[in-house]
């Protein structure tokens, strides 16, 4: 059965929605990031960049969830568009979220959230990018229905992932001013599998406090600025 490493964070959570999607049985593996189980060695044996999610896949091992979402999605033959122009446009915002929204949120929670000193450059730039992502993600839902095209695919799901996570970065007014972007969020977040994904949280007993510990594990590097 294939095993599934997961934290409820948002890269793990596009693989937890393509799996419920694919309705695949799967063995559900907790590592608690906020107590630094990704850097055990036996998980290290398993993703050496120490980060969630990754699957073994009876003996087939692949990290990295936009990696994930291509091996499955190309294994199962489902939510990747068949024709060559929108199998192209999948390709192109599976990694424009890869790429650009995904690092550029992860950074943006960072510096708002979790840097030990507020730097009002940092906290500008990654906003300002996570911004100028959005927008280019709601121009082109504007357009389309899906990022690919018509039909729901894996770039959909990457985009849900760290969008339905989008209020702990832009506050309150979360995704209102990127109309089309919420249009196709609010639309998965509304199917079973989605309900399914959010579920697996409900699971686990994983830490939820953020304390010294925590960030010791989530930022191990700056154990040498402390010294």
């Amino acid at each position: 059965m294939l095993k599934f490493y997961f934290h409820p964070s948002p890269n793990p959570m596009k693989t937890a929605l393509l799996l419920e999607e694919l309705q695949t049985p799967f063995e559900l593996i907790a590592v608690d990031t906020f107590k630094g189980e990704q850097h055990q060695p036996e998980f290290l044996k398993i993703n050496p960049n120490a980060k969630v999610p990754a699957i073994d896949d009876d003996g087939v091992v692949v990290f990295d969830s936009h990696a994930i979402l291509f091996y499955l999605a190309a294994k199962h033959g489902r939510f990747v568009p068949a024709t060559a122009k929108e199998h192209a446009q999948m390709l192109s915002w599976l990694q424009f979220v890869a790429t650009g929204l995904s690092p550029f949120s992860g950074q943006a929670v960072h510096f708002l959230h979790h840097a030990p000193e507020a730097l009002p450059y940092a906290r500008n730039r990654y906003l300002k990018e996570v911004e100028r992502h959005y927008r280019v993600l709601d121009n082109r839902l504007a357009q389309s229905k899906y990022l690919a095209g018509d039909d729901y695919s894996i770039a959909d799901m990457a985009l849900w992932g760290w969008a339905n996570f989008a209020g702990y970065i832009l506050g309150e007014k979360g995704l209102t001013d990127y109309p089309n972007v919420k249009r196709v969020v609010d639309e998965i977040s509304a199917r079973p599998a989605a309900a399914r994904a959010q579920a697996l949280k409900e699971k686990l007993t994983l830490k939820a406090g953020f304390d010294e510990e925590t960030r010791r594990a989530l930022f191990p590097q700056n154990a040498e600025i402390a010294a």
